[in-house]
């Protein structure tokens, strides 16, 4: 009886053994947003209603940028949340990092730094998600996805917003052959970006996920509380982004089709756009391929700088072939 015991024992142990070898290990870069305990949370806590079973925040690098204020009254604080509440181990180096992981999450809030924190982890060939904005210029942007594909490493970058049941409905609904859509949402200003990345990247990767690729040109309207780009898409497809200031600013999307108009059910906050987003992320690092081709996300960024660049221009047309071709060669 004891042998079998013991048997049964050694068996158990060799079995728990293998499912913990197995749960994949994350880690975080950047501790500066909110982003970072909501993911903490899904991965870590097996009593929150969204937890994904199969993969772990294990350890995180702080990071931070002194001189953005949401960065710098955060950082600490939610480094302080994961490591209490879910376990985070932190580490002083993203070479600590990297060695301790099976996939990576930056996340740093600042935009500016993500080249550089992902030129630190690229080497490794993990795969990575970029939290948004991807990066604090179109040229950076562009210089992330050359060097994934050269060094061949798996990289996928999103807004949360993409992966909102609504707009999911939304995508799917039968409103015929799609003409246009409008998307609106905050369009907070951030000092050392781009003027669309730090909020308007949100409802733009909105209305991409409407609209898809293609976007020609792009005209804006700017005041001091509203942005409002046009662009235009081929067969005569116009997509705009609405972007509101010092008001009512909830994420919705209407879509104009041959058969209906239809708008974007309103949904509470904290409806589990995180969670779905985690588990596409979930997805990416088992499989290694983004569920968002990375052309897209440079076209939405392409869109957000030629926007800024209308802007420069008086609300002259812009289209995204210049502003391409023109970041693409600043190095």
């Amino acid at each position: 009886m004891k042998s079998k015991c013991l048997r049964f024992l050694a068996i158990f142990s060799l079995t728990a053994a293998s499912v913990i070898a197995a749960e994949l290990r994350i880690g975080i870069i950047g501790t500066d947003t909110s982003h970072v305990p909501a993911f903490a949370r899904t991965f870590n806590d097996p009593g929150y209603p969204g937890h994904l079973a199969g993969a772990r925040v294990t350890v995180a690098f702080k990071g931070g940028s002194p001189d953005v204020e949401s960065s710098r009254t955060r950082v600490d604080r939610f480094a302080r949340e994961i490591a209490e509440k879910y376990g985070v181990k932190i580490v002083p180096t993203i070479a600590e990092l990297v060695r301790e992981v099976d996939a990576i999450m930056i996340e740093s809030v600042d935009g500016r730094v993500h080249l550089e924190q992902a030129k630190a982890v690229f080497p490794a060939g993990k795969p990575v998600f970029i939290d948004k904005p991807i990066a604090g210029s179109l040229r950076d942007a562009i210089e992330l996805v050359r060097l994934a594909r050269e060094m061949k490493v798996p990289l996928f970058s999103s807004s949360s917003l993409r992966y909102r049941a609504s707009l999911e409905g939304l995508k799917a609904a039968p409103y015929g052959e799609l003409r246009g859509a409008i998307s609106t949402g905050p369009a907070t200003l951030e000092e050392h970006h781009p003027d669309l990345y730090w909020y308007g990247v949100h409802p733009t990767e909105a209305l991409y996920t409407i609209m898809g690729t293609g976007c020609t040109s792009v005209v804006r309207t700017a005041t001091e509380n509203t942005d409002v780009v046009t662009g235009t898409w081929p067969g005569g497809r116009v997509g705009v982004l609405y972007g509101i200031r010092a008001a009512a600013a909830p994420y919705r999307v209407t879509v104009y089709g041959t058969k209906a108009v239809i708008d974007q059910e309103a949904e509470p906050r904290g409806s589990g756009a995180y969670d779905r987003l985690a588990q596409e992320v979930l997805q990416f690092f088992r499989s290694r391929v983004s569920p968002v081709p990375l052309d897209e996300t440079l076209e939405i960024f392409a869109f957000m700088e030629a926007a800024d660049e209308s802007k420069r221009r008086g609300g002259a047309p812009v289209t995204l072939a210049e502003v391409m071709a023109l970041h693409a060669g600043k190095r």
